[in-house]
């Protein structure tokens, strides 16, 4: 039986991670932390049936060896230490932050208004993209779990990228529930703000994700030009999801029934993906409270013209495949257990 922690266990990730690891069949919580409820129970901070006692981030590093793996779902830039002090210890981490998803500490510097403090262990961490890294993570004991746009980006171009048939420009317009803005509370997320509403932000080249996006994109690309990415991401008015539209030219020649054979080898062995067929279009209730992607692949010219655009709409639940599922597919690989498991 292995047994995890989480730290940071009272947010909305950390929350999605109890919930899934109590009822995974091989995996015993041992700890969680919480630095502002430190002392109190976690049913009274969140209602719950799990009456479990909340510890300082301190005292979870003094009982490390308690635990097999630490999932650490701190904010960004408050992992860094933790992570090194946790792998000095031999369990394996994974971190739900941003903090070692850019390989490059300049790059992270420049996106997070921060400098670095491990930058050694930037090349140590898979980045825990599962369909995509797969044999990277199970060599891990350092994941870098993805962010949620780029989880919903990554896996619809991926095929088409590596295939090298994906021209460079790249526009992505991503709608996410309000949960994606964590549970510390602000303004543009009260009710009567987010509710009978839609709004984007971070518009033009600003969003942090970007950098993951191009990041894990450019290396499949082989030669050729860099891919130029575009995002635009926006808050909608329901709890959780991420639903991302994605236009896309494809290189000459590729036909609407070969980008649908180029995915389905691509993704054929996998139990997390959703290839939609022809004449349905992927939505949010497509992965509601679920691990799975669910991808569509829409010709902007019916006629199938050779070298035509495309629409890509990917969706993902953005707390699970693209926060704590994906962490839990994580661990099951880096410890060698069946990938699914806790998540079907």
């Amino acid at each position: 039986m292995i047994k995890a922690g989480i730290a940071g266990a009272t947010g909305y990730t950390g929350a999605e991670l109890i919930r899934l690891l109590e009822r995974h069949p091989q995996v015993r919580i041992g700890w969680l932390t919480s630095e502002r409820n430190a002392g109190r129970r976690y049913c009274d901070v969140h209602p719950s049936p799990w009456d479990r006692e909340l510890i300082t981030l301190q005292a979870a590093l003094d009982r490390a060896g308690e635990v097999d793996v630490a999932f650490l779902a701190l904010p960004h830039a408050q992992s860094m230490g933790p992570v090194r002090a946790f792998r000095e210890t031999g369990v394996t981490v994974i971190d739900l932050s941003a903090d070692y998803r850019l390989r490059d500490p300049a790059l992270f510097a420049r996106w997070y208004g921060v400098e670095h403090e491990a930058p050694d262990l930037l090349a140590q961490a898979a980045y825990g993209l599962c369909e995509i890294q797969r044999a990277a993570i199970a060599e891990a004991n350092l994941i870098a779990n993805p962010g949620c746009y780029p989880t919903s980006v990554n896996l619809a171009l991926h095929p088409l990228a590596q295939a090298g048939a994906l021209q460079p420009r790249i526009i992505v317009d991503s709608k996410s529930g309000v949960s994606g803005a964590g549970r510390k509370p602000k303004l543009p997320y009260h009710y009567v703000e987010a509710n009978e509403n839609i709004s984007p932000y971070n518009v033009g080249y600003r969003h942090r994700h970007i950098a993951e996006m191009e990041q894990a994109l450019n290396p499949a690309r082989g030669t050729g030009p860099d891919f130029a990415v575009t995002f635009t991401p926006h808050l909608a008015p329901f709890n959780q999801g991420i639903l991302s539209t994605i236009y896309v030219s494809a290189a000459a020649g590729v036909r609407e029934r070969d980008l649908r054979a180029l995915y389905a080898d691509a993704y054929a062995a996998e139990p997390f993906i959703r290839l939609l067929p022809p004449d349905a279009l992927a939505s949010v209730r497509h992965v509601s409270h679920t691990n799975c992607c669910a991808i569509s692949l829409t010709p902007v010219r019916p006629e199938d013209a050779a070298g035509a655009d495309y629409v890509i709409v990917s969706s993902i639940d953005n707390l699970i495949k693209g926060a704590s599922g994906q962490a839990v597919q994580n661990m099951n690989i880096a410890l060698g257990l069946e990938e699914t498991l806790g998540l079907l």
